[in-house]
This record gives C-alpha cells, sequence and structure tokens, in this order.
C-alpha cells in the first residue's frame, strides 16, 4: 500500500529529480545566451541613445566651464574632452620608450612620428584570462610589447590584467609573472570559508549603507574566486607610479540603467587615476568613485572598491537572464548547506560568553539556528521552483508554518503574508520575490545576528536583481554638457562591457587619445567577427572614425589568423581571432577547441589546458610578427 507523502517531501523530490539536470543545463543555456547576446548587441543602438551621445560629442575638444559647484574649481568632478594630467604625463614617458623600442626592432622614425597602439583584450571568462597572458608573453617575446601604449580589457581579460598589475613593471620580467600566475591558476581554488569571509567583510564595510550592496559582492566573492584563485584587496589606486614601464591599463563597464533604457552614456571606463564615462568625458578620481556626490562634491566617503571586487564589476556578463537566477540560487543553497554548521557551533559559543556576541543586548533568546537555516534552503527551493514553472503555494505554506514556530520563541512576533498570485508565471515570481524579502526582513528584525541580516540583503538583491551599485557621482549636477539621464539618480549601476560589446573599442576611441593603430585579440565564443562588426555599426552611427568591416562569409566558420581593416582619418584594426585555421587547423578542429574551452565551464582548467591555450593564443603573435609590424610602420608613414 503507497503511503502519501507530505506536501514538503513531494516538492523537495521534485526539486531533487530537477537538479542533476541543472547544471548541464546551464552550460548549454550559457552557450545560447551568449551566441543570443552576441546577435543582439544592436539593441543598444537605439536612435535615442545615439543622438544624445553625438550631441554631447561635437565639439570634443572644448572645455567645459560648468563643473557643478557655485565656482568650477569646487567640483571634484572634471568634466572635460581631455586627458587626465597624470595620464598625459605617463603617455608622453611612454611614447619615449615606444621610440626607443622601435629603434631595437630597426624602425626608424622621429618622437613625433611615434605611432599610439592600443591593444584590446576582449571578454570570454578564463579562457580571454589565459589567452591574453599567452599573447602578451609572445608580444614581450617578439620585442612588440614595449611598443603598446594603452591596454584595455573587457570581462576575463580584465582578470589577466589585475593579476599582471600586481607587480611593479611586470612586463619587464614578464617571464617570472606569467609562471607565477599559472601556478596560481593550476593550484587550488579559494575555499567556501575564506569566500565568504571576504564577504562578511565587504558586507560589514557597507551594512552602514546597504543600499550599496548587490550581487557583485557576491558574485565576486564567491564566483570569481574560482576563476582567478585569489582574493586581491588592493586597490586601482595602489598601482599608480609602479608601471613605469608597462602600458597604461584601462578596465571597462557600462551604465545598466543607460543600457536598459537606451539613453545616455553607457561606456564606463576605470584607470589608476579616474573613473568615468568615455564618450561624455565625465570623471572622478578613482578614489573616489563610489563615494556620494551631489551637485560635484563629494558629501560622504566610501572606501575604495577593491581589484576582486573590480574583477566582479567588469567580469560579470552573467548579470542578464532568467538561467542565472538559477545558477546563483544553487549557489546560494550550496553555501547555506556548506556553512550552517559552522554557524550553529559559533553560536552555541556565542551564546556561552564568548566576547564576540553576535546577538543584541535586548535579545534574551538566541534564534532557531536549525529552524532559520530550513527556512533559508525552502526560500532557495522555492525561488528555484517558480524559476523552473513549478507551484510554489505548497512549499509557502511549509514556511509560513516554521516561521510560526519560530515566532512562538517570543509571543509579541507574528507572521503574517498576503496570498501569493500564482495565475501567470509573471505574477507567481513577483509574489514569490516579495514573500522572499518579506520572510527574511521578519527572520533579520526578529533576532540581531549579522548572518540573517547578511543572508536577508542577499536574498534581497537576488529579488531586486541589484548589480554593481554605486552613488552617481554625476547626482544632482548642472551641466549641460552631460546627458540629463546621468544627472537624475542617486545611484548607477554598473555591470560587464560584454552586454553590450565584447571588446573596449569605446575606451580607446576617445579622440583625445589619438590612437593610430588597435590591435584586437578576439576570445569571443561564436562568429569571430561580431564584435568588430558592431564596433564598426556603432561607431558609423555615432560618427566616430572606424575601418568599414568586410570580412568573407566563409571565414566566419573557418577564419584566419590576422584581419587588417583601414578607413580614412580613422585608426587601422587588426582584428585576430583566438581560434582559427592557421593554430588549430579544419573546421572540426577549431570546434574541437571551443567544446574544450567554452566560456563557462564547472571545472578549472587543468595545468595542461592552461599550457595549451597559452601556446595556441600566442602562435597568433608568432605568425603574425612581420605583419603587425608592417602595419606599425604603415601607422608611422600616417605621422610623415
Amino acid at each position: 500500500m503507497d503511503v502519501e507523502q507530505p506536501p514538503q517531501q513531494l516538492m523537495k523530490k521534485a526539486i531533487h529529480e530537477q537538479s542533476e539536470h541543472v547544471m548541464q543545463s546551464f552550460l548549454n543555456m550559457m552557450q545560447r545566451q551568449e551566441q543570443i547576446q552576441l546577435e543582439t548587441q544592436h539593441t543598444f543602438q537605439k536612435t535615442k541613445m545615439q543622438q544624445t551621445l553625438a550631441q554631447y560629442r561635437k565639439n570634443p575638444h572644448q572645455k567645459q566651464a560648468r563643473m557643478g559647484g557655485s565656482k568650477a574649481q569646487e567640483s571634484e568632478v572634471r568634466i572635460e574632452h581631455s586627458l587626465n594630467k597624470n595620464e598625459e604625463e605617463f603617455v608622453a614617458r611612454r611614447r619615449t620608450d615606444v621610440l626607443q623600442s622601435l629603434k631595437k626592432l630597426k624602425i626608424t622614425c622621429s618622437e613625433t612620428e611615434v605611432p599610439n597602439i592600443a591593444l584590446l583584450g576582449s571578454g570570454g571568462g578564463a579562457r580571454a584570462m589565459v589567452g591574453l597572458l599567452g599573447s602578451l608573453d609572445q608580444l614581450q617575446k617578439a620585442g612588440l610589447l614595449d611598443c603598446v601604449l594603452y591596454l584595455s580589457g573587457v570581462s576575463g581579460s580584465t582578470w589577466c590584467m589585475a593579476s599582471l598589475y600586481q607587480e611593479p613593471d611586470w612586463s619587464t620580467k614578464l617571464e617570472t609573472v606569467k609562471d607565477k600566475i599559472v601556478r596560481r591558476l593550476s593550484g587550488p581554488a579559494v575555499s567556501w570559508t575564506d569566500a565568504f569571509a571576504k564577504l562578511k567583510k565587504d558586507y560589514t564595510d557597507t551594512r552602514k549603507d546597504k543600499k550599496l550592496f548587490s550581487l557583485t559582492d557576491i558574485w565576486a566573492a564567491m564566483v570569481v574566486t574560482d576563476y582567478v584563485k585569489e582574493i586581491d584587496e588592493r586597490t586601482l589606486t595602489d598601482q599608480r607610479d609602479h608601471h613605469s614601464k608597462d602600458p597604461f591599463p584601462i578596465y571597462t563597464a557600462i551604465d545598466k540603467q543607460c543600457k536598459q533604457s537606451n539613453d545616455g552614456d553607457p561606456w564606463f571606463e576605470f584607470t589608476p587615476y579616474e573613473a568615468g564615462y568615455s564618450l561624455t568625458g565625465a570623471f572622478v578620481e578613482t578614489s573616489n568613485f563610489g563615494s556620494k556626490f551631489e551637485n560635484g562634491r563629494k558629501i560622504k566617503n566610501q572606501p575604495e572598491m577593491d581589484m576582486l571586487y573590480l574583477q566582479g564589476l567588469c567580469g560579470s556578463a552573467l548579470a542578464d537572464g532568467k538561467e542565472i537566477r538559477e545558477f546563483l540560487w544553487k549557489k546560494i543553497g550550496e553555501l547555506i548547506q556548506h556553512l550552517k554548521p559552522k554557524f550553529k557551533s559559533q553560536t552555541k559559543m556565542m551564546c556561552t560568553g564568548s566576547s564576540e556576541g553576535v546577538f543584541s543586548s535586548e535579545e534574551s533568546n538566541s534564534p532557531p539556528i536549525d529552524e532559520c537555516y530550513q527556512v533559508l534552503m525552502d526560500l532557495v527551493d522555492m525561488n528555484l521552483l517558480v524559476l523552473n514553472g513549478k507551484d510554489p503555494s505548497d512549499l509557502k505554506e511549509c514556511i509560513k508554518t516554521e516561521m510560526n514556530k519560530i515566532s512562538g520563541v517570543n509571543h509579541r512576533r507574528t507572521f503574517q503574508t498576503k496570498r501569493l498570485e500564482i495565475a501567470k508565471i509573471a505574477n507567481a515570481k513577483q509574489s514569490v520575490e516579495h514573500f522572499t524579502e518579506d520572510v527574511c526582513n521578519k527572520l533579520s528584525s526578529w533576532f540581531s545576528f549579522w548572518q540573517l541580516d547578511l543572508w536577508a540583503s542577499i536574498f534581497d538583491c537576488m529579488a531586486q536583481w541589484i548589480w554593481g551599485r554605486k552613488y552617481d557621482f554625476l547626482y544632482n549636477m548642472k551641466d549641460e554638457a552631460v546627458p540629463s539621464a546621468l544627472l537624475k539618480s542617486e545611484t548607477r549601476d554598473y555591470i560587464d562591457t560584454a552586454l553590450m560589446l565584447n571588446s573596449p573599442y569605446f575606451s580607446v576611441l576617445r579622440e583625445e587619445r589619438d590612437i593610430d593603430l588597435i590591435i584586437s585579440l578576439d576570445f569571443s565564443e561564436g562568429d569571430p567577427f561580431t564584435t568588430v562588426r558592431d564596433a564598426a555599426e556603432t561607431c558609423r552611427k555615432l560618427k566616430i572614425p572606424f575601418p568599414e568591416v568586410n570580412v568573407p562569409s566563409e571565414d566566419v566558420k573557418k577564419p584566419k589568423d590576422f584581419y587588417v581593416f583601414k578607413g580614412q582619418n580613422a585608426p587601422t584594426v587588426i582584428h585576430i581571432p583566438l581560434f582559427n585555421e592557421v593554430n588549430c587547423g579544419d573546421e572540426d578542429d577549431i570546434k574541437k577547441w571551443w567544446n574544450t574551452y567554452k566560456t563557462f565551464r564547472v571545472t578549472p582548467y587543468k595545468p595542461k589546458e592552461i599550457a595549451d591555450l597559452m601556446e595556441v593564443a600566442g602562435k597568433n603573435i608568432t605568425n603574425n610578427k612581420d605583419n603587425l609590424l608592417e602595419q606599425i610602420c604603415l601607422a608611422i608613414k600616417m605621422h610623415k
């Protein structure tokens, strides 16, 4: 005789039956999502955004007098289409070094004829991180790295940059630095305990201003550390004055609100000196990015973000889509299960007289840890159910029952919620989000327990889908030189540039950077020409000089290893696809490489996979040293 199982067991059984398929579905989805993102990158090129940006680029060299305060000198925001003074000085020194490097390569030119060369690393997760390292290694061995003025990256390429710029003048000792990075990537991952300790620290730093805590904090601590295998708490401004022999670094992101509204300037950049909107020409000191501003003046200081957070912000290409919500809910569930025993033991110790108490002096009883953590796990399962189109009502009733038991610890506490609206899936999702927030807020208010506070904040960020939230340094300024969309909100959200364009073209297309030659290392999955085509189309609509891009259709599945695009009064663009017929072989061989190095894979690269990827990326440089030298010489001729 069959025994009818309770609703809670039935719900958990359904969840467990789904779980074994989730990771493979996630990986398959990520492939599809990256392709969809690549195919739909034109959505940001809507007329409103194009007209706005074109308007604010009409006079790119005109210095703006209005700086936000009552007097220009009072503003801590720089609105000006010119280079930062420190960058100007760096460029002058670097151009002298480039001139000496050209002489070593037996290329003769005067100081005024030295070309400004920018090297771009696209996104692509760990593949981009390792691929860029292999490419830089061969550029250095070929004597070409010292000819590069700027190094700019997106997503996974910024992970490589962050590792390199830990070392002063890394390009002068790249072999040693490379080996150190490879050993780290081949070693053990950051432990759950260390990762959560970092998350706790970052949460504590923002606790007095909870609106700045976001999924980027979680992503950096719990996911990016899986890839980079370290917790880097140095800051970008720490790099000042330590890289006189290296290319000038530019990390990139986009403004999420501009992307969604198709209004304003989405392109954002970070250097050791300034952070700001590339095409608008609005900047603030990097150390002040994230602090609270009003009308151009800093009114509340916030700690400078560290390099791990910056890597999380720049490498958050998953900050869109339904499936990533499922992935993160599962990650949160794993973290809860892993940490529950530790929290339980700590709670017992603290309740028996530890000097490091976690409860307020007003709280006479400790929180029932088992019950609280069961509620949190049930909330995770409930959100997974609704994401998969299943009715979560029974599990909700189980949570309500558990909450009423918990509230019985103190009869003044009550738990009441509105009925779930599940007639439509959209209503169900919204209803579950509100229910999740309600439960977490209740637990947090009932017990002065920092872990519950943290979980409440995490669940709240999941419900509202908050990424990269920082104070807007342009808030409430009165300046016609800035698109009005950037002046109205107290906070802005910043996400991975790859969600719009998987290469940092617009950081080096600022007219004041005066770039002659762009070397684009493209590690993108899918069509290897989507990024450069989209950059060309966007530049055309924004009236930014960029060469026309024409590629034979048959090259999409079987690309060559070196493409050159030229245009009148535009920088020359060299486009180098990672996997191609020269370094990989025929179409089937290229597919095998892509299958091995998918953007999102559960397991980290093995040491041999790291070595193989660095080698194949390096071949794109060694096989084309003469071609690169030829284009450098042609760039010099343009100055004569």
